[in-house]
């Protein structure tokens, strides 16, 4: 039977009154925490690389057969449990193991937020040297001037504006804080996306990238190609690390967690699609490489809007909806330990959210400063500390929470139907991709991401 949170032995959230979201705030709030900066850039590049049209269906049934299902699982343990990502495992099981497993996910937030802050950091600094016209000054060199950046002490300094920007968002609550927050940047940034697209496709040239983005090309499709869809699939919706698990400890009954969950997906799937058109003609009307990844943001745009008319218009609003993109996902990832924090020691939302936030800039400073930095050269393992803490929450533990979540839901917690208003077939066909399908894509995407299997 599930156990009655008044009953448990644990610290209460000091000042906390059972806020919630409200139905259009959930989703907002989810939308904005699973629209992150992989999809403005790897999504378009991925697709290109792995067949067009013909990669982009592979991912859409990927999110469907994996994404989906266990995006409602860590929704539905939220809700359920009504805690942190911790103590709802602990509550609907009544078992400790559980507890530790989902103090891995608040972990794993905890770790993201101190580099994912820095990678915020340089859109906010592109989007003002963007809107000033400053980054289209002195030389068209555009990769020297981000290494110039990066080896300087500003990514500190734009590092701790995101971070104290994102505490000072969660502090003022779930509805007054996070979905008020949501609520004014979501609408803003899906009309930037929509400027900048339209802009795009008028560009002369931008055919090419549309038919380099859209033009199914099956003969591209191998196994390699379904594994970097399912990846994709399951890290553009913010499973693995708490996050969505946090907010749905804060849905009412009422809320239609599957409808969510549709809302969810398509949102993600819309902005992925959308981002591509964007990306694409841009890159091919002005001549660059579409395959520069992370690259193509901060080094091969900015070549493109110095050369287009209001170019530092429009490289501004890019650049801008990236902060967006970046600082909504932030917001979500902050706050799974500071809700941890408030039901772990019982402090105020506003203790935890100042403490945290503390914590992760401290922490996060070696990764500001390994990009080019003065901790540039310290490379244990050839890779930079930036480079490890992406690798190892990417790559390693978000695939274990994700596992964690659909071991739990399918074989663990009885209860799960009930909570996410499945029943019949719906519920059995939710159970067998949790319980067999699920589980082995993730485990077969962790062993291809750590180099333990390759094609």
């Amino acid at each position: 039977m599930r156990n009655d949170q008044d009953s448990e032995n644990v610290p209460k959230a000091k000042g906390e009154k059972g806020e919630r979201f409200t139905s259009s705030g959930f989703i907002l709030a989810a939308i904005g925490s699973s629209v992150g900066l992989g999809n403005m850039w790897k999504f378009p590049y991925i697709t290109g690389k792995h067949g067009g049209a013909a990669f982009f269906l592979l991912f859409i049934v990927c999110l469907i057969i994996v994404g989906l299902p266990v995006l409602l699982a860590e929704m539905t343990i939220g809700r359920g449990g009504r805690a942190n990502a911790s103590l709802s495992f602990y509550k609907l099981t009544n078992k400790k193991i559980w507890g530790y497993f989902g103090f891995l996910s608040v972990f794993t937030a905890f770790l993201i937020m101190t580099y994912y802050a820095v990678v915020a950091g340089w859109t906010l600094h592109y989007t003002v040297e963007s809107f000033t016209g400053l980054l289209y000054q002195q030389g068209t060199d555009y990769k020297a001037k981000f290494v110039t950046f990066a080896a300087g002490y500003w990514p500190v300094f734009w590092q701790a504006v995101v971070i104290i920007l994102s505490g000072w968002v969660i502090a003022r609550g779930v509805s007054g804080g996070i979905e008020k927050f949501n609520k004014i940047l979501i609408p803003g940034f899906l009309i930037i996306l929509l400027v900048l697209m339209f802009r795009s496709l008028t560009l002369p040239g931008s055919g090419e990238g549309v038919r380099f983005f859209l033009e199914p090309d099956f003969s591209k499709l191998d196994a390699e190609s379904a594994l970097i869809a399912l990846g994709h699939a399951f890290f553009s919706l913010s499973l693995g690390m708490g996050c969505m698990l946090t907010y749905g400890s804060y849905v009412d009954k009422r809320q239609s967690l599957g409808t969510a969950t549709l809302a969810i997906g398509f949102g993600d799937l819309v902005y992925a699609f959308i981002a591509g058109l964007v990306i694409f003609p841009t890159v091919f009307s002005y001549g660059l490489k579409p395959g520069e990844g992370v690259g193509l943001a901060f080094m091969a745009l900015p070549a493109a809007f110095a050369q287009m008319p209001l170019g530092a218009v429009f490289g501004g609003l890019f650049f801008l909806l990236l902060a967006i993109a970046a600082l909504t996902s932030a917001v979500s990832i902050l706050e799974v330990p500071v809700a941890y924090a408030m039901h772990r020691w019982g402090w105020t939302r506003k203790k935890a959210a100042i403490l945290i936030s503390v914590a992760c800039f401290v922490l996060g400073i070696p990764s500001a400063l390994s990009v080019g930095g003065v901790l540039g050269s310290f490379t244990p393992g050839g890779k930079s500390i930036f480079d490890w803490v992406d690798f190892v929450t990417a790559y390693v533990l978000m695939p274990i929470g994700g596992l964690v979540v659909t071991l739990f839901t399918g074989y663990a917690w009885k209860l799960a139907g009930e909570e996410a208003g499945l029943n019949g077939f719906w519920y059995r066909a939710w159970m067998f991709l949790l319980k067999v399908v699920a589980p082995i894509m993730i485990i077969l995407v962790f062993l291809y991401s750590v180099g333990l299997l390759s094609f």
